[in-house]
Parts: C-alpha cells; sequence; structure tokens
C-alpha cells in the first residue's frame, strides 16, 4: 500500500485539477492546452510535457454532458409551457438550438473536468508507481 507522502506520489490538489480541467488547460501546470482539436486529448502537455494519453474518458462525458444540458432543457420547456403555453413551433425553435450549442459548448469542458480528475487521483496510467497494463496498449 502506497502512503500519501511517498515521494513517488506527491498530492495533487484536486480542485486545481478539475478547474484547469474544466477551462480546458493541462491538469498538471494550467498553462499548455488539453486539446489539439475540439475534443482531441493531446499524448503531452505542450508546455509541460506530462503524459495526458492515460485518460480513459470514453462515454461518460457525453453522459454528463445530457444529464446537465436536459436538466435544464426539460426545465425551461416545462417552465415556459406552463407559464406562456406557446405553439410547438415556438418551443422547437428555443430548445433545439440552445440543446445544440449546450451540448458543444459544455463536452469538451466535461471531458477536460473527467481527464482531470483521473490524473488528480492517479487513476489509470497517471500513476507513476504502477506498471502499465498491458491488455491497454494500443499497439
Amino acid at each position: 500500500m502506497i502512503e500519501a507522502s511517498d515521494p513517488a506520489r506527491p498530492p495533487r490538489p484536486f480542485a486545481r485539477a478539475l478547474w484547469r480541467g474544466v477551462s480546458k488547460r493541462c491538469p498538471n501546470c494550467g498553462a499548455g492546452q488539453l486539446y489539439g482539436k475540439y475534443l482531441k486529448v493531446r499524448d503531452h502537455c505542450p508546455a509541460c510535457g506530462e503524459a495526458l494519453h492515460h485518460h480513459r474518458a470514453d462515454d461518460a462525458p457525453a453522459y454528463f454532458t445530457i444529464l446537465i444540458v436536459g436538466h435544464f432543457v426539460v426545465g425551461g420547456a416545462l417552465a415556459l409551457e406552463r407559464a406562456l403555453s406557446p405553439p410547438i413551433w415556438v418551443q422547437l425553435a428555443i430548445w433545439l438550438p440552445l440543446t445544440l450549442l449546450g451540448s458543444l459548448f459544455l463536452l469538451p469542458r466535461v471531458k477536460g473536468a473527467l481527464v482531470a480528475l483521473q490524473w488528480a487521483l492517479y487513476m489509470h496510467g497517471f500513476d507513476p508507481t504502477r506498471a502499465p497494463d498491458p491488455s491497454l496498449d494500443p499497439g
């Protein structure tokens, strides 16, 4: 069992890492961009060289984005229907674009937060004291 004071595993500030991930920055230094493209996490931070290819975000960012956007859209649509009872085309004209834009805005931020969470908690390959799992080797 590895202790918290192990020099190979210094404490990583959880809240700061999460904020950097939401800001689409490297969870280690906060200076480098996390993404090379819209949702493509860089293999290494361009500023500090931290390896970022270990992340295993998979489908979680999409699920959390749907959960967040869905609550706002459904709640807003129900409130608008109850207050003004507008025609259906008005509802669609409002909520379809907001759903699309909200999802496109939140998805990279949620994924950044999940990558930063994994980094801060030494999950998957982000733990320097643990041997790499050969079943996860892409080669």
